[in-house]
C-alpha cells in the first residue's frame, strides 16, 4: 500500500462511517425489520446491515477498519462472524493507510476477494463551484420529503420501500437534503451530512428523463455553499474507481467541482452461498 497518510486521513473516513450509521438509525421500525436494517459497531469498525438491497458495498459492509486505532485479528474475526451472520453477500472496506498493514492479506487468506474500489474525495467548501443548469435546486424539509426520497429510490433503481426510509431525512438534525426540479417535475436529488468541520456529501440521482441537465453538479455547488453555512469547512465523498470499461459520470461531475482525488479504498467481498 506505502502511500502517504493524510494527515486528515481519520475524519474523511470517520465523517461517511457517522453518515451512514445515522442513516441506518433513522430508518422506521416497520423498513427496519423488513430490512433488518441495523449498525453495530465492534472494535471502532462500523458493521452495516440491511438486507436484500444492493450492491453490497453500500448496504452490507464493515467499514472503518484499522483507522482510528490497529485492529488486532481477533478483533476482525468478531466483526466477521457478525458480517457472517446476515446470511448474504457483503463488503470490508480497507483503505490504504488501515493498521496493521496485513489486514489485506488476512482477508485474502480468509477467501475474501478483492472487489469494485471507491475513490475517496475532499475539498475546501470555501470555494464557490461554477455549476450551470436549467433545473431549479431547493432545499427539502419534511413537506417535501417523499417527492425526494421518491427521486433518490427511483434514480437509484432501488425498491419502492426504500423511499419509506429516505424520507425520514428531510427535517432530521446534521442532514442537508436537497431536490432540483423541472418546471415544478422533481428530477435530481442528494444529501448532506454535516457534523463539525466535515460534511460528507451522498445519495445523488437524477431520474432518466432529467440526465445531462448539469443536476449533479448543481447539486454539489449548492451542498458546498449549505455545508459551508452550517460550519463545515471540508467536504468530503466518494464514487466507484475509474475504470475504461466502467465510465462514470458521478466521478467526473466530483472532479469538476473542484474536488481532489485522496486515495483509493479498497472492497473485499464475500459472496454468500
Amino acid at each position: 500500500m506505502g502511500q502517504p497518510l493524510p494527515a486528515d486521513y481519520v475524519a474523511l473516513e470517520s465523517i461517511e462511517s457517522a453518515a451512514f450509521a445515522d442513516l441506518y438509525r433513522a430508518a422506521p421500525e416497520a423498513i427496519r425489520t423488513a430490512l433488518r436494517i441495523d449498525v453495530t459497531n465492534i472494535a471502532g469498525v462500523t458493521c452495516l446491515s440491511c438486507a436484500q438491497l444492493q450492491p453490497p458495498m453500500i448496504f452490507r459492509r464493515a467499514c472503518g477498519l484499522g483507522v482510528e486505532s490497529p485492529l488486532r485479528a481477533a478483533q476482525l474475526e468478531s466483526v466477521l462472524r457478525h458480517m457472517d451472520g446476515l446470511g448474504e453477500s457483503y463488503a470490508v472496506a480497507v483503505t490504504p493507510h488501515a493498521e496493521p498493514r496485513e489486514i489485506p492479506d488476512w482477508l485474502e487468506a480468509r477467501g475474501y476477494t478483492r472487489g469494485y474500489a471507491f475513490m475517496k474525495f475532499s475539498r475546501s467548501t470555501s470555494a464557490s463551484a461554477d455549476a450551470p443548469t436549467d433545473l431549479e435546486v431547493a432545499l427539502v424539509g419534511p413537506e417535501r420529503a417523499d417527492a425526494f426520497a421518491r427521486v433518490i429510490s427511483a434514480g437509484f433503481g432501488l425498491p419502492e420501500i426504500v423511499a419509506g426510509w429516505l424520507a425520514r431525512l428531510p427535517g432530521r438534525d446534521d442532514w442537508i437534503c436537497l431536490l432540483a426540479s423541472a418546471d415544478g417535475v422533481p428530477a435530481a436529488a442528494a444529501v448532506a451530512y454535516v457534523k463539525g468541520p466535515h460534511a460528507w456529501f451522498g445519495l445523488g440521482a437524477t431520474l432518466p428523463p432529467f440526465r445531462q441537465r448539469g443536476g449533479q453538479s448543481a447539486l454539489l455547488a449548492r451542498r458546498l455553499r449549505e455545508a459551508a453555512a452550517r460550519g463545515a469547512s471540508v467536504a468530503v465523498t466518494e464514487t466507484g474507481e475509474r475504470l475504461p470499461d466502467r465510465p462514470s459520470n458521478s466521478y467526473r461531475n466530483i472532479l469538476r467541482c473542484g474536488f481532489e482525488e485522496r486515495y483509493l479504498r479498497q472492497n473485499y467481498m464475500w459472496r454468500a452461498g
